[in-house]
């Protein structure tokens, strides 16, 4: 009887986030948002390569995503901390459904410019880079500390399900035009949205004093004062920066593998598998010893598994190394994301996820537009190989640089 009870404490401790009505909302809203996002990435990425064949043109489309969060990174925080983050975020996707409109209208007028694609981009990532520190600061006053892992988990599980639904679905809509595809991710920003609008919770203000250059930096400051975040956060950035060959694919589906755009949408859609799959074994059977020695080994096996991919010609072995991919870098994102928020007080969460933010962006769009400014330079094989080596170099340099992550034993004391 005793193991029976113990089994269902178990049972029920794996949903313990989901009892607080908000969390449930906003992970919903998290889900369908990045659905919505992973859609649109796919249709972008097909649409931009097939009508340029120039491996530099998917790289700008990351470059321009990513420009205004390092433009607005110390703002965005500042904006976060002082305003209420649930009405952040509704401008936010207010402004993500309304790019998505505009990327329907100029697929259907059809005028064959790709400049409006970028200038979209930076308007969609401005709307990003003042989601993301306000996303990520808001969900540690949803539920309380005891369960704030849980809610990491099951965030990085919407997050990633996303991943995995998103690409798929945008390529099955776009084999009966990139139109439905645009029109789809509106919709679905526009629920998002809904849903936000239905949080109960408010925040108060709470940066009270006087705004100034100090304040604003002040996250930067503190980052830079505990090793162990600075540590995660930078690790995550050079490891995914090198590493990351998601802004390839469609060179891997269309010229490598030769699957088409129903077959790029799948190779999208493989790291988010093993991702979301490692997030929920991490929501029911979370990391408790060991943490900072466990983030290296993901960022090596990372490294690895990168390598193996570049040299790949074989469907199902390139599907299976993404797999891997997205599974190691689970296991840092959780470190990383539940390190940073319990480790940071209330009042500068916002500043210090808009840094984190800027650092995921750099690892993400930013590494796209280094794996497609490489793969131009070298060849799209040899840069997805020196990507994932120049991983492995990293987790070793870190490992001796940053001897506070390596030693960390457990992530909530």
């Amino acid at each position: 009887m005793a193991m029976d009870a113990a089994q269902g404490r178990n049972r029920s401790a794996g949903w313990a986030a989901f009892q607080y009505r908000d969390f449930t909302l906003v992970c919903t809203a998290r889900l369908l948002s990045m659905t919505a996002l992973q859609m649109q990435t796919v249709a972008i990425g097909w649409l931009v390569y097939d009508r340029t064949s120039n491996p530099l043109a998917l790289g700008l489309v990351g470059l321009a995503s990513f420009l205004p969060a390092v433009g607005f990174a110390l703002l965005t925080g500042h904006v976060a901390d002082r305003f209420d983050r649930r009405a952040v975020l509704l401008v936010c996707y207010a402004v993500c459904m309304a790019v998505s409109g505009g990327l329907f209208l100029w697929l259907w007028a059809d005028s064959g410019d790709i400049w409006p694609v970028y200038a979209l981009m930076v308007v969609f990532g401005t709307a990003r880079a003042f989601a993301n520190p306000a996303g990520q600061a808001i969900v540690p006053n949803l539920v309380p500390p005891e369960h704030f892992g849980n809610a990491v988990a099951w965030n990085s599980t919407a997050f990633q399900t996303a991943t995995i639904v998103g690409p798929a679905l945008g390529g099955i809509l776009y084999a009966f035009g990139g139109t439905r595809v645009f029109a789809a991710a509106a919709t679905l920003f526009a629920v998002t949205f809904i849903l936000l609008f239905a949080i109960r919770y408010r925040s108060s203000r709470r940066l009270a004093e006087k705004t100034s250059w100090k304040t604003l930096i002040a996250g930067i400051g503190f980052i830079r004062s505990k090793p162990a975040i600075l540590g995660a956060i930078s690790l995550d950035l050079f490891a995914v920066l090198l590493g990351g060959a998601t802004a390839l694919l469609p060179i891997y589906a269309r010229d490598i593998l030769m699957v088409g755009p129903e077959g790029l949408g799948l190779l999208r859609s493989m790291p988010a598998l093993g991702a979301a799959a490692m997030a929920l074994l991490l929501a029911w059977r979370p990391l408790t010893r060991r943490t900072g020695h466990r983030m290296f080994q993901a960022v090596a096996v990372f490294g690895l598994a990168t390598v193996g991919f570049g040299l790949s010609t074989n469907l199902a072995v390139s599907l299976l190394l993404l797999f891997v991919m997205g599974s190691a870098d689970m296991i840092s994102v959780v470190i990383r994301q539940t390190l940073v928020q319990i480790d940071t007080p209330d009042d500068m969460r916002g500043r210090v996820s808009a840094v984190n933010s800027v650092f995921i962006g750099a690892s993400n769009e930013l590494g796209e537009f280094e794996s497609g400014t490489l793969a131009w330079a070298i060849g799209t094989v040899p840069a997805v190989v020196v990507g994932g080596l120049g991983t492995l170099l990293v987790a070793g340099l870190w490992a001796r640089w940053f001897p506070a992550l390596r030693q960390r034993d457990r992530l909530i004391p």
